[in-house]
């Protein structure tokens, strides 16, 4: 870690900085570089700069643990004055002109810093791009003054609002970049490039001064309204978004130094709710695949070569697309060639919708359609490296899958489940090498969510819990580590969020009413909107296993049972708690009071016969405690390695706002003792379903924050 300064015989000081493995600009780095640009601009012997970043990349942004720790600390001075002291004062005012090589990739911060030399050669195929947004900050050293000045400011705010990064192809289009070369050519390129600037044959631009590419100023500020509305529009519950928008304005209106000084605002961006939530998500997701007692034993993963699916239907199929898109070969198996025909189909679609919205090219879509193959037999397992078996939720067929797994794959082989709901031991109860049998809890579409729950029970090995994280890796999936339940960590977690949407209509509150306070709160749909898309039969089969495993903390409604005899089916024909149309859109049904009516009838849970009165943040709070609640329970048992796992886990798994940081997270930003009390205050009413756990009373009565259990594995 570190900046170097080497002047060449050609009068180029070339500045090199380091700080793997993505040249994160830390405060040192940045302090360095500024003492190094002071220096080369002192120094006789030097006419002119090149900027690069070590190791094939420029850099990947300011390093994010400083932003952590502002947050933590309260002292955001840490932060510094980058964009004035060290971009402006610096580099744009140096005496020597500077370009950027760029290799690799060069963002957030580093396509700051590039951006505030005089120029910016690129390697082919490096991305550039701010997406600080990711974050819930903002462009803080320059890029909202410099952005829009070089490719223009539409384009600027849609790479900035979007975090849409671009390839040094067409950022030469744009203009960011004014050269792209061969990486064998590239820092030749830049030290001519920088030596034609000093002797005056290249222009010596100052980005921060340029108006070329800035539209008329009506037209501007057309444009940002524009965005500022959509943005509202889009997402109303985040400020940094309308922040960006601020600072860019303010630049376009009074000029760069002007909008360099308001995009101070990236310090309030940092410390704001959102800013600590998003940084602390970050974080979160990339410790998931640190488990206490598995990942610390020194295991290297071993090599997957080839994988088997049992079952073709919309999940395994799913499973199947996300190996072949990351070239591992599969074979899947079906029952006859008719199921075994439909599954092989159904990759192939995935493929062809990949390749139409663009994410493949034409020898990468033909790649992964040669890699998938169709069996019927057991034999062809004989050399693979890894099974997943995806059928229906029934015990009988999968235990009598994996006998037959056991026979006929080789004795490497990892045995692994897409159960979402079935204790493990029930599963293996009927072969021997259980050590060899792990839960691989996919989500639907398979080969589109991100996340994978893994799931070990007590004979599972810990080399087989290293093998499935690698190949989490691979296929691009985020990893959490779950002990063996019913439901694991992410449905177990989730099943109170549903049972309490069932009781509060029970208890007189409107469907479509609690389906709209939860998007306010920021969930893709509310919970009755999910259940159409899901699917009635689904929910109840895993209902049940929650009411036989947890009998004391689920809720019996009729409602679902009533839907189905009414023969509303949800999305499936077009009729659930919504009516929709060709385009799948959802259009309230004011038929459906009478199926509501006869729940609340049964349930005769309404008090004094009279509907609830109830406010939208309450009804946030009935749904989302109670998920708290079952949290607090996973990490007591140890059922989850930690408290941020969980986080991962809804806003991943179920559509949590990744901005409040994930149910625990936001648990803390609302606190226990007040979670804890109202979960009591409802249970005086609705007994046990709502009764907090021991775990979260002793948590809010101590005054402990929840998002810092951590397990450290004592039981594998």
């Amino acid at each position: 870690m570190g900046v170097k300064l080497v002047v060449g015989s050609d009068g180029v000081a070339l500045i090199s900085f380091s700080n793997p493995p993505v040249n994160a600009l830390a405060i040192p780095i940045l302090n360095d570089l500024k003492l190094k640009f002071e220096e080369a601009c002192n120094r006789t012997d030097v006419k002119a700069i090149v900027v690069i970043g070590e190791s094939g990349k420029f850099s990947g942004g300011f390093d994010i643990a400083t932003l952590l720790q502002a947050q933590k600390t309260g002292n955001v001075s840490i932060l510094g004055r980058v964009s004035i002291d060290i971009m402006i004062n610096t580099i744009e005012a140096a005496k020597k002109p500077s370009v950027a090589a760029i290799e690799g990739l060069a963002l957030g911060g580093g396509l700051e810093l590039a951006m505030a030399c005089n120029a910016r050669i690129a390697a082919p195929r490096a991305q550039l791009g701010l997406p600080e947004l990711q974050l819930g900050i903002i462009p803080g050293f320059g890029g909202t003054q410099r952005l829009p000045r070089l490719v223009g400011l539409s384009k600027a705010i849609e790479m900035m609002l979007l975090s849409k990064s671009v390839s040094s192809e067409e950022a030469e289009k744009l203009g960011l970049v004014d050269a792209v070369v061969s990486r064998e050519e590239l820092l030749a390129s830049a030290r001519k490039w920088a030596l034609d600037i000093a002797a005056g044959r290249k222009p010596w631009i100052i980005t921060l001064n340029k108006l070329d590419k800035i539209e008329p100023l009506g037209d501007a500020r057309k444009i940002i309204q524009k965005a500022r509305s959509q943005t509202l529009q889009r997402a109303p519950n985040v400020p940094h978004p309308v922040l960006c928008l601020d600072a860019i304005e303010e630049g376009v209106l009074a000029g760069g130094y002007a909008g360099s000084l308001k995009e101070q605002s990236f310090n309030a961006a940092v410390m704001s709710p959102t800013g600590k939530a998003l940084v602390h998500f970050f974080f979160a997701q990339r410790s998931t695949s640190k488990v206490p007692g598995v990942t610390d034993l020194g295991l290297k993963p071993r090599q997957v070569k080839k994988v088997a699916i049992v079952g073709g239907g919309l999940m395994g199929s799913g499973i199947a697309t996300a190996f072949v898109l990351n070239n591992i070969p599969v074979v899947l198996k079906e029952l006859n060639e008719n199921f075994l025909q439909q599954g092989l189909n159904r990759i192939k679609g995935n493929i062809d919708n990949r390749a139409k919205r663009g994410g493949l090219s034409k020898e990468k879509h033909s790649k992964a359609l040669s890699l998938i193959n169709g069996t019927l037999d057991y034999k062809d397992f004989k050399d693979v490296d890894l099974v997943i078996e995806a059928v229906i939720e029934s015990i009988p067929l999968k235990q009598q899958i994996f006998v037959d797994l056991e026979k006929y794959c080789p004795s490497h082989c990892i045995l692994a489940t897409n159960t979402s709901t079935i204790d493990l031991n029930l599963v293996a109860e009927k072969i021997h090498s259980k050590d060899r049998v792990i839960g691989a809890h996919f989500f639907s579409p398979a080969h589109v969510m991100a996340l994978l729950e893994i799931v070990r029970f007590e004979k599972t090995s810990a080399q087989v819990i290293v093998d499935l994280l690698n190949i989490a890796k691979i296929i691009k999936k985020v990893p959490i580590v779950a002990r063996n339940c019913t439901g694991f960590a992410a449905n177990r977690m989730f099943f109170p969020y549903t049972h309490s949407a069932h009781m509060l209509v029970d208890l007189g509150v409107d469907v479509y009413r609690i389906d709209k306070a939860i998007t306010a709160f920021g969930m893709p749909m509310g919970p009755f909107r999910l259940a159409d898309l899901v699917g009635y039969e689904v929910s109840l089969s895993v209902a049940e296993q929650f009411v036989k495993a947890y009998p004391d903390r689920t809720y019996r409604s009729k409602l679902t049972q009533l839907l189905i005899q009414d023969n509303r089916l949800g999305e499936k024909n077009k009729r659930g708690f919504y009516l929709y149309d060709a385009k799948r859109r959802a259009i309230p049904d004011p038929e459906l009071n009478k199926i509501v009516n006869e729940s609340r009838r049964l349930a005769n849970i309404m008090p004094h016969g009279k509907p609830l009165e109830i406010s939208d943040k309450e009804i946030v709070e009935r749904l989302f405690f109670p998920v708290v609640n079952e949290a607090c329970r996973l990490l007591d048992e140890e059922i989850a390695v930690k408290a941020s796992d969980l986080d991962i886990t809804h806003v991943l798994g179920f559509g949590f706002p990744a901005y409040r940081g994930g149910i625990l997270f936001w648990a803390d930003t609302v606190g226990a003792a007040y979670i804890c009390g109202k979960l009591m205050e409802w249970s005086k009413t609705q007994g046990s379903f709502y009764k907090p756990c021991a775990f979260l009373e002793e948590r809010a009565r101590k005054g402990l924050p929840l998002e810092s259990v951590i397990n450290a594995g004592s039981r594998l």
